[in-house]
């Protein structure tokens, strides 16, 4: 590890604690090295154009994005929302089990975290603190851990941004997701179940079962979102790229047309949010590929898995390590840093030790999911803080029951690799 590279790592670190932006920090610490190593400025230019040029995947972060605005803003989630209630409302804990419903197929939309949580998450709520039935902290937190899926079942941006380090098929990862998704949504609904009846938590009035088919009429065409896009990928009609380009059309034209929910000038403001939205994410994205850069001329990602190899580490014992250390950096970083950043030091290792990287990739992201819910920084706890104004104390008082069980589903698909890849095998993946 030369000199430059330690002024690097350390202008990191100082402009990181000290509060900048990590998007700012990568850039700034980079120019460091440049300057430190005696390279031009513009290797910086070219590697940022390059990288953007040349991963076309790159577009479909920007149109999930938009689609998930248009979803939020037109009458599209509180159909799916009345959808739910009816559908699950009426057992024990029946708004909770509303909330982890609710955020599964949400998050066959959205593909964000933050989305999920601000925007379907807050009306959920205020719908279960309104009753009287849950208290404040405990509505935030289950809320919080149910976003968590958002980015697991596809669309996913975290998997988007992971098959642009990985070079990994975006296919495979979006079918990987599906049943990690699932787990941690029934893990959700169990631990909930179990709280709901350990404090008696009143019942919530049913629906009449009479109401369901008229409800899942007027959800279905927002419904059919998740297999349009899984067909238009694995159907051979569209790439991961243009299928993300098909769902923001599908719900304009759900919410504009279909719907009527929707102004040409809550449009304007949708347009203008999902591209300050955009803006932050690709300057983490331009930081990363020139951080990315100086790592792979510091050869560090091949010393690293050569080192991992001649230690004879068991691929069960480095994936397990790995994971920790995400469990831990989760806590402090957001995870589009973990992915472009720390994930890609790890690829050469899991390559010599036969660790499948479609396995790898899906578990990372869940990994980097929990880490948005893990106090004291969990960048979730803040997003509900700050949409609901519910103390962060009462948040946290109720959020580690839910992270327990988050965690034991990450350990099953550790140690049991077909949760994850027995659906890509399922459609060729031979991996």
């Amino acid at each position: 590890m030369t000199i430059e590279f330690l002024l690097c790592l350390g202008a990191l670190f100082f402009l990181a604690g000290i509060g900048i932006p990590i998007a700012y920090a990568i850039l700034v610490s980079s120019i460091v090295y440049l300057f430190a190593a005696g390279e031009s400025i513009g290797v910086a230019g070219k590697v940022l154009m390059d990288g953007l040029y040349q991963s076309f995947i790159l577009l479909a972060v920007p149109l999930f994005i938009v689609a998930a605005g248009i979803m939020n803003a037109g009458t599209i989630s509180d159909r799916l929302l009345r959808f739910c209630i009816a559908l699950v409302g009426r057992f024990r804990g029946g708004m909770g089990h509303v909330n982890v419903v609710a955020s599964l197929i949400f998050s066959g939309m959205s593909g964000s975290a933050v989305a999920d949580a601000a925007g379907i998450g807050k009306i959920i709520i205020e719908m279960m603190t309104k009753t009287g039935h849950y208290t404040r902290g405990y509505a935030a937190a289950i809320t919080a851990a149910s976003a968590t899926i958002g980015p697991i079942i596809p669309p996913s941006i975290p998997m988007v941004l992971y098959a642009l380090v990985s070079n990994t098929s975006i296919g495979y990862l979006f079918l990987g997701g599906i049943f990690p998704g699932l787990l941690m949504g029934v893990v959700l609904m169990a631990v909930n179940w179990w709280i709901s009846w350990r404090r008696d938590f009143a019942l919530d009035e049913p629906v009449p079962l009479t109401d369901l088919p008229r409800l899942t009429v007027r959800a279905f065409p927002a419904l059919l979102m998740p297999a349009i896009l899984l067909y238009g990928i694995y159907g051979g009609v569209t790439t991961p790229t243009e299928a993300a380009a098909v769902a923001a059309f599908y719900a304009l034209v759900l919410a504009g047309v279909f719907y009527r929910s929707i102004s040409l000038k809550a449009l304007g403001q949708i347009m203008v949010e999902s591209a300050r939205s955009s803006a932050a994410i690709g300057l983490v994205i331009g930081g990363a590929l020139i951080l990315n850069y100086i790592v792979a001329s510091e050869n560090i990602p091949s010393m690293l898995a050569e080192h991992m190899v001649g230690l004879d580490v068991h691929p069960l014992v480095f994936l397990l390590g790995v994971n920790v250390l995400l469990l831990l950096l989760g806590c402090l970083l957001d995870a589009t840093t973990i992915i472009l950043v720390i994930i890609p030091l790890f690829l050469p290792t899991c390559r010599e030790l036969g660790i499948d990287l479609v396995h790898f990739g899906v578990v990372a992201v869940v990994n980097c999911m929990i880490g948005l819910i893990t106090p004291p920084y969990g960048v979730l706890l803040f997003v509900i803080n700050a949409v609901t104004r519910i103390p962060l104390t009462e948040i946290i008082r109720e959020i580690w029951l839910f992270l327990f069980v988050l965690l034991a589903a990450l350990m099953a698909m550790i140690l049991f690799p077909g949760i994850v890849l027995w659906l890509p095998r399922l459609f060729g993946y031979a991996g």
